[in-house]
């Protein structure tokens, strides 16, 4: 059983930074696909970010230039950077990946909160 935790979240001003950690309890050389979702109060889960099989990247539009996707080297972990944060910001963000290694399902996360206030 694949688990992966996430780790980053908190508290941070508008404007303020923080990153996001999505560690995997096995290897991530090959992929299909991992990323993050969140989903906010009162709200459906969106999609924010993916990184896929030979490290292409695709964002939503609403965190384009401000929010980057990353693989660690070798340390079966996905990052993300997140920067110019906003109070829509506000969530609890959901690793999820999937790996022809790791069988047909995709595996997720149990969130981290990610609060933007002054």
């Amino acid at each position: 059983q694949v688990q992966l935790v996430e780790s980053g979240g908190g508290l941070v001003q508008p404007g303020g930074s923080l990153r996001l950690s999505c560690a995997a309890s096995e290897s991530i050389r090959i992929i299909n696909a991992m990323g993050w979702y969140r989903q906010a109060p009162g709200k459906q889960r969106e999609f924010v970010a993916q990184i896929s099989r030979g490290d292409s990247t695709a964002y939503a539009d609403s965190v384009k230039g401000r929010f980057t996707i990353s693989r660690g080297n070798g340390n079966n972990t996905v990052y993300l950077q997140m920067s110019s944060l906003k109070p829509e910001d506000t969530a609890v963000y959901y690793c999820y990946g999937q790996s022809p290694a790791w069988g047909i399902r995709n595996y997720w996360g149990q969130g981290t909160q990610v609060t933007v206030s002054s």
